[in-house]
């Protein structure tokens, strides 16, 4: 007997060498396909504007080497003979390397209708990204957890039991990882009732900034500086959230300070020239404009417009071209601006005297009798 004809495992040598060659050979080929197979589809993608072709390629490129070295290997066995029970544990590996597989160009094919979906509609509806984003995570939560229990159920393992146990244990692992899931159940409220999407800018106690990305645990939010803000979401639902996003129109409050002695005349004609002045503008609609009251230094008014858009700086612009309107109109009327002023008023102080010593209301006189007795 020749050493390749030595007997291991029920097979010889010789024939543990041919299956190795087969499995190491096709796994060889099925790599080098794959590789270029990857490459000539790629050039041939960028040629098209539809995104199927890129997502064929992005699943032949998510081919596991693992599962092509698992294929090559499983063909070899078939050169080889084994036991029943031996052959069903090699084809549960292989049924398993293929859940995998199938498991990973799933999660590729969603993830592609979600980008897809969340491309198409985030200019349209940002809301709609952050719920296909809350939508990608939990279908790969199920489609995993769809595979795992197939694969238990392969292994001869009791799913059914398995599932009705996981009631008294889901208790257990709810109260452990109570954090995790207020910060889950969090997110989809946000995405559920959006409050706010991507790109809305809100304040936050104090904090105020774009959102940038709304995930599963935090809230990214791009603050005026620049720096990134990063809030819990459970700590964002109980907080007071300000959307400015959501505005249709700003309203405008604002006082102006009149000196007084300012002539009657004028006093009463100060509200309809403002109002001109607001009404002139286009992105402006004129509220209202009062006489308030009398300040202590001086009289005070009070204007409400609108601006006919949601951005600051629109809000900035008209403001300032009403800032402007105002100062020239009062400048040409003569009508002074008041700012805070203190009068103080001094009278004549009395003579005080020491209270000990009476002085009598004819001193003088007395004295200078005195003198003249004595001269």
């Amino acid at each position: 007997m020749t050493i390749f004809e030595q007997q291991i495992a029920g097979n010889a040598l010789y024939d543990w060498l041919i299956a190795l060659g087969i499995a190491i050979g096709l796994s060889a080929i099925l790599l080098l396909t794959k590789r270029i197979l990857a490459t000539r589809l790629a050039r041939l993608a960028q040629r098209t504007t539809t995104g199927v072709d890129d997502m064929f390629v992005a699943s032949i490129d998510r081919i596991n080497p693992l599962f092509l070295l698992v294929l090559g290997l499983y063909s070899g066995s078939w050169w080889l003979s084994f036991s029943s029970d031996t052959r069903g544990i090699i084809d549960h590996v292989f049924f398993i390397a293929i859940l995998i597989q199938a498991g990973i160009w799933a999660g590729k094919v969603l993830n592609y209708l979600i980008t897809k979906g969340t491309r198409l509609r985030e200019y349209e509806d940002p809301a709609a990204q952050t719920s296909l984003n809350v939508l990608g995570f939990m279908s790969g939560l199920l489609l995993w957890s769809i595979i795992f229990l197939i694969i238990l159920d392969n292994l001869g393992v009791n799913i059914t039991t398995l599932i009705a146990s996981l009631g008294i244990g889901g208790i257990a692992v709810a109260l452990a990882a109570q954090g995790i899931l207020a910060e889950l159940f969090a997110s989809l409220s946000i995405a559920m009732d959006k409050p706010f999407v991507i790109g809305d800018f809100i304040v936050i106690d104090g904090f105020m900034g774009s959102v940038e990305k709304i995930g599963m645990r935090t809230t990214q939010i791009r603050s005026l500086g620049g720096e990134m803000i990063i809030f819990s979401n459970t700590d964002l639902l109980k907080s007071r959230i300000r959307n400015y996003k959501r505005m249709e129109e700003r309203r405008i409050l604002f006082t102006l300070d009149v000196v007084y002695g300012t002539p009657a005349a004028k006093v009463e004609s100060i509200p309809s020239m403002v109002k001109e002045i607001i009404e002139s503008d286009s992105m402006a609609r004129f509220d209202r404009a009062h006489f308030k009251g009398y300040g202590s230094s001086s009289l005070v008014y009070e204007f409400v417009y609108y601006v006919l858009s949601r951005e600051y700086n629109d809000y900035m612009d008209v403001q300032q071209r009403i800032n402007f309107g105002i100062y020239q109109r009062f400048e040409s009327e003569g009508i002074g601006f008041a700012f805070p002023t203190q009068t103080l008023h001094i009278d004549s102080m009395p003579r005080f005297t020491d209270p000990g010593q009476e002085e009598s209301p004819d001193s003088s006189s007395h004295s200078s009798t005195e003198q003249e007795n004595a001269a």
